[in-house]
């Protein structure tokens, strides 16, 4: 295998991939200079609320540097209050500088595992705006007050000083949560330490488990969908790349819940002031027949509009049933759902609310180290706080919307290519072998294949006539193109 992989420059290959899609793949000299005169963020100013002493705690992934958020949960007699820090990005990076100019030109990071491109260079995303551990930080804090059963009743947003007092990563959380065995890698070892010796951290996480367990039944009464989804991280194991499968956990779910939550909340302060918002939306899905056809073939009716309660109800079903093939189901579903898109929502106006996730007046607002849009909604809230005008126009966020949207679908196909070109060389001795698949793309510009050992999907080729989303099939592997990102199938059967 090894004299296969001296053939291909991953690295390369990453670079002139993302050049395809158009991102800027090196910060530009302008940029550069601008941020050399950047420094640790002044935190002495006031009116920013000194929030140093409580124990705030992160949680991301193992060889996360960018950290965007940090968490802490209070209880009193009203009920538990959330409080989300979010790094404070805005005070750095001021609009219409090259820096700004730069980071809207690609509008988020680049995970492609082979390397990471930042959307905003490494001295900001990854130090100077990221709320890492010990370092004291500006933040915007999104502080929400719940019942016992999950139920938002009160929120408020302001600016403040925080210092993340731990670091923890997903694997570890989750693994102390659930008492199960976590993977025996160094850094999974050294969170749990982390965690095992400060009980005060672990009435944190157990209180921080049980609101976002209150708050996702509440989103799965609102007819929130559950999907399990398998992301692809790519890992240099003996001098090569390999594809290394992840699943959600209960540590990512929690991350998931609180970010949801807080999101909504930052809506709901700048509606209070009457300000447009950038919203983040999953339409009504125009596919829904077929996800009709698709509950069929497995023995369940849905109702012929779109309901997202029922439609659960089928995923549940499913997941119990059959674990292992879930997440070929959940992505067949998803495409068929649709992609997500952001629109603007201008006030005392309804707008679309988010079909999978089952939530009204939700924005991307809590990861600004990572996607542009983010950058622009703390932008609307600071100027909120500061008592301005909104500082961008109806048609500024009409364009900024359409254009996000094109380049995060852009960024995703990036990724996915980079992912195909790692498992095409891993594939690419493997010619002429067969492999079950699951069709998750069926139009007029062609249909796609996941097999599932590596997890990737192809190009189908051969008599297609009559196959849909979620069609079971036997494909022989064709060809593969590394450098170009191409994974080609040819039919041999359906199943």
């Amino acid at each position: 295998m090894s004299e296969i992989w001296n053939h291909f420059n991953m690295h390369a290959i990453a670079r002139d991939t993302l050049l395809r899609f158009g991102f800027l793949v090196e910060t530009p000299p302008a940029a550069l200079a601008q941020l050399a005169n950047i420094d640790e963020p002044d935190c002495s100013r006031p009116p920013f609320r000194d929030m140093t002493t409580q124990l705030w705690s992160s949680i991301d992934n193992d060889d996360s540097r960018d950290l965007d958020q940090i968490e802490y949960i209070e209880q009193d007699g009203r009920g538990t209050r959330l409080f989300v820090g979010i790094a404070d990005v805005v005070a750095s990076v001021e609009r219409a500088t090259p820096l700004d100019e730069a980071a809207r030109h690609n509008t988020t990071s680049i995970y492609t595992g082979v390397r990471t491109f930042p959307m905003l260079p490494e001295k900001l995303s990854a130090n100077l705006t990221s709320l890492l551990e010990g370092q004291t930080r500006l933040a915007v804090v999104t502080e929400m007050r719940f019942s016992s059963h999950g139920h938002m009743e009160e929120s408020t947003a302001y600016r403040a000083v925080v210092r993340n007092q731990c670091q923890l990563t997903y694997n570890a959380v989750a693994a102390w949560l659930e008492d199960q065995m976590a993977d025996d890698s160094a850094v999974t070892r050294s969170m749990l330490g982390k965690i095992r010796d400060s009980q005060v951290l672990q009435d944190q996480l157990r209180r921080q488990s049980e609101l976002a367990e209150a708050l996702r039944e509440r989103r799965l009464e609102a007819g929130a969908l559950t999907f399990e989804t398998i992301e692809l991280h790519p890992e240099r194991t003996d001098g090569r790349f390999e594809l290394k499968a992840a699943r959600h956990n209960t540590a990512t779910r929690l991350i998931e819940d609180f970010m949801i939550a807080a999101n909504q909340a930052n809506v709901s302060c700048l509606e209070s002031k009457g300000f447009p918002t950038l919203r983040r939306i999953v339409r009504t899905p125009k596919n829904w027949p077929q996800i009709i056809k698709l509950a069929a073939e497995r023995g369940t009716r849905l109702p012929a509009q779109p309901d997202p309660i029922p439609l659960e109800v089928f995923l549940t079903a499913h997941r119990r049933k059959d674990p292992d093939r879930f997440p070929e189901l959940s992505l067949a579903i998803i495409k068929l759902l649709g992609r997500g898109e952001y629109a603007v929502a201008q006030p005392g106006r309804e707008a679309p609310g988010h079909f999978a996730l089952a939530v009204e007046g939700y924005a991307h607002s809590t990861a600004p180290n990572r996607r542009y849009p983010d950058i622009i909604t703390q932008r609307l809230l600071q100027a909120c706080f500061a008592g301005h005008r909104p500082g961008y126009s109806i048609g500024d966020l009409a364009e900024l919307a359409e254009h996000c949207t094109q380049k995060e679908n852009d960024a995703n196909k990036a990724e996915r290519s980079v992912n195909k070109s790692i498992a095409a060389a891993a594939l690419s001795n493997r010619i002429g072998e067969n492999f079950h698949g699951m069709i998750t793309g069926a139009a007029e510009k062609g249909v796609w294949v996941r097999i599932v050992n590596p997890p990737v999907e192809g190009r189908l080729h051969g008599d297609l006539r009559g196959l849909a989303v979620g069609d079971k099939v036997t494909v022989q592997l064709a060809s593969t193109d590394p450098w170009k990102g191409y994974i080609d199938f040819d039919l041999i059967a359906r199943r």
